[in-house]
């Protein structure tokens, strides 16, 4: 457990104890990286994020009330989170070449479904993007899975919210916070997951409700991390499909 507790905040002269708080939720700002950095391109740098995660662990010290009745971990996931996102909107977190090629793996994931009357795989999706299967699963790595998940998105909820359906439900050209809202797209977002083949379905459900990192799940899955990622953005895609219609 991280949580500190009133009395290991404050050293023997009464004053926060700044030093050993950064130490003991110096892991606290990577699993937060960890775990933003599959929903981001490939030229996002996780020490980058780490980086600025510790400058927001660092305000987040600087801000904190304990006489506010929230715990601190709680208040300094949100600093953390936030310090990241605001990095991220400064810069040029996904080009339009990436936008670009999620749309086109959707696209041929949605036109195989209703040719084939099943989920397409890896080498069938390649073919209809007119491309050799390693380049297509190359593409997968590049793009890191951000089809279903946009940056606005990843800072919508909280650690204690009601995991990936309300954490990670959005779509580009409605209020996010009106879909959060629609019980029936839920469902049939978790019918979507239900039918993915199943070794996406488990990397989902490991990510999203065992809150794993890549790192994790490729060693559960004794493939490389790489691979993971890349099946990870591939079941997004398949995702995106499914849920045109709503």
């Amino acid at each position: 457990m991280l949580a500190a507790t009133a009395s290991q905040m404050y050293n023997t002269q009464g004053r926060l104890d700044r030093d050993g708080l950064i130490r003991q939720y110096v892991p606290l700002v990577q699993r937060l990286a960890h775990h933003m950095i599959a929903k981001l391109p490939a030229n996002v740098e996780l020490d980058d994020l780490i980086q600025v995660g510790m400058i927001g662990l660092a305000d987040a010290l600087s801000r904190f009330e304990a006489s506010q009745g929230v715990q601190f971990e709680t208040f300094a996931t949100q600093r953390i989170r936030g310090a990241m996102l605001d990095e991220l909107r400064e810069g040029d977190w996904l080009s339009r070449g990436s936008r670009k090629s999620q749309k086109q793996i959707e696209q041929a994931v949605h036109k195989l479904e209703h040719r084939l009357g099943r989920s397409p795989v890896e080498s069938e999706i390649a073919a209809e993007l007119k491309m050799p299967l390693d380049e297509y699963q190359a593409l997968l790595g590049r793009v890191r899975g951000t089809q279903l998940v946009y940056l606005e998105d990843i800072g919508a909820g909280s650690e204690d919210s009601d995991g990936f359906l309300d954490r990670h439900t959005a779509d580009t050209e409605a209020d996010p916070l009106s879909l959060l809202k629609d019980q029936r797209l839920k469902k049939a977002l978790v019918v979507a997951i239900d039918g993915l083949p199943e070794r996406e379905r488990f990397i989902m459900g490991m990510y999203y409700e065992q809150d794993m990192n890549l790192k994790e799940i490729a060693a559960v899955l004794g493939i490389t991390e790489s691979r993971v990622s890349q099946l990870h953005s591939q079941s997004i895609a398949r995702l995106r499909a499914k849920m045109r219609s709503h």
